[in-house]
């Protein structure tokens, strides 16, 4: 307040509603433009704190679209890549399941003419144990004994092998199902042991897969997405142990368990090098790998992690360095999923 008025009365009546400070005109000039420059000088200062302040919220604002944004991409970009892998899969399971039908089904019907044509040749050699000499020859040309013992293992290798090729089928559709807009009841081991079976050929490099499973109940998901995650888990588990200099022995091991009546957990570690604490806390971040240009895009993780908590559930990962990595994932029996 400026004032020519000089009298403390009035100045205690100016202090006691709110005023900061008190000038008097004269006679003291120079006194007089020291303290307005002062509070001119405060003025700005609280200004420019103000503005640095709305700036401050701004950037923090605008940070935290940009986040959500890079997030919506990344979600979007996955989902995309999830949805075409999911009609690749799909596809490839139809075309390779009719044709392995025939030939399982045909298999059958060969293995029992295979039976009765034996059947009849044992008889001839019991009603006929001298053939004609032109018929020894040509049993002792072609090796008999050997032909229809070696042709009755080529057919159980080839029902063997069909087996194989079913049960390959049948982890692809379990593995792609188009359920991404409906809910289902589902076994977490089936789509565990879907991923495997998918990534087998890269495990047979020299990787042990330890499986102990819990007694798990039926859980309400979206069976693709959370095979998605363990894809991702395990695949990256394999890149760590594949990429270790050392000759130690390679393990994945896969833990499921009850937390309660409520909840399960499902637990991927492997022992290879670890994970550094600083790439600890960027590893969930859209975008971020530690991977070549070519060989990762740093949207698995953070893709896993809104999918996990989009069923109501966590993941979290435990690492030290060379003691391996462990995703923790904790998911609700009955999820409200959004």
């Amino acid at each position: 307040m400026l004032s020519t008025n000089d009298n403390p009365q009035t100045k205690a009546e100016a202090f006691a509603i709110g005023i900061n400070d008190y000038l008097v005109k004269l006679p003291n000039q120079i006194e007089l433009v020291a303290r307005i420059r002062y509070h001119s000088q405060a003025y700005l200062n609280r200004k420019a704190h103000t503005a640095a302040l709305v700036a401050q919220a701004h950037a923090k604002e605008l940070e935290q679209t940009l986040q959500e944004l890079r997030q919506t991409q990344a979600q979007l970009i996955q989902t995309e890549k999830l949805s075409s892998l999911g009609q690749m899969l799909a596809g490839v399971a139809h075309e390779i399941n009719n044709p392995v039908n025939f030939i399982f089904g045909n298999l059958t019907y060969i293995d029992a003419y295979f039976q009765d044509l034996m059947k009849l040749l044992q008889l001839y050699q019991e009603k006929y144990p001298e053939p004609d000499s032109a018929i020894q020859a040509y049993l002792e040309e072609i090796d008999y004994d050997f032909v229809m013992d070696d042709l009755l293992k080529m057919l159980r290798s080839t029902r063997m092998g069909s087996e194989r090729i079913i049960q390959i089928v049948l982890s692809l559709r379990n593995f792609s199902r188009q359920d991404h807009q409906e809910m289902k009841l589902s076994n977490i081991h089936d789509g565990i042991d879907s991923t495997l079976l998918i990534l087998s050929h890269r495990l047979k490099l020299g990787i042990n897969v330890v499986k102990d499973y819990g007694n798990l109940p039926l859980i309400a998901c979206y069976p693709a997405q959370l095979n998605q995650v363990f894809m991702n888990i395990i695949n990256n588990a394999i890149d760590a142990l594949l990429d270790q200099p050392n000759q130690r022995k390679k393990e994945i091991t896969v833990y499921t368990n009850t937390l309660d009546k409520n909840h399960i957990q499902i637990q991927i570690k492997d022992n290879g090098p670890g994970i550094p604490l600083a790439v600890q806390t960027k590893l969930f971040e859209p975008f971020f790998t530690t991977k070549p240009v070519d060989k990762g895009t740093g949207l698995g993780l953070s893709i896993c992690q809104q999918i996990i908590a989009n069923h109501q559930g966590t993941i979290q990962v435990i690492s030290k360095p060379d003691e391996g990595a462990e995703f923790i994932i904790q998911l609700a029996v009955q999820s409200a999923v959004a």
